[in-house]
């Protein structure tokens, strides 16, 4: 079973390639919502150690997932995290 598909409390993936800019920011952007609102834990994934996963997302980088869920990609859309963070 991948990290995508484990089951228990949701969990944040932040898909990412090696010396990506928006990545980047979108990880720092993370942080600073994380600081402002209790976020699940965060585990960045390279998204070329997987080819399922380059397949799917290796254009939309950066990605965020909540569980296998997409919650953004290329800028933190952190009122969509917030609202879905906020669903039973």
């Amino acid at each position: 079973m991948s990290a995508l598909q484990a089951s228990g409390p949701p969990t944040l993936t932040l898909l990412t390639r090696a010396e990506c800019g928006l990545c980047e920011e979108m990880h720092v952007a993370l942080q600073a919502l994380g600081r402002r609102a209790a976020l699940p834990p965060i585990t960045i994934v390279d998204v070329d150690s997987d080819a399922q996963l380059q397949r799917r997302y290796g254009l939309k980088i950066p990605v965020l997932l909540l569980g296998a869920a997409l919650v953004c990609s290329q800028h933190l859309d952190a009122s969509e995290l917030l609202r879905l963070l906020e669903r039973p």
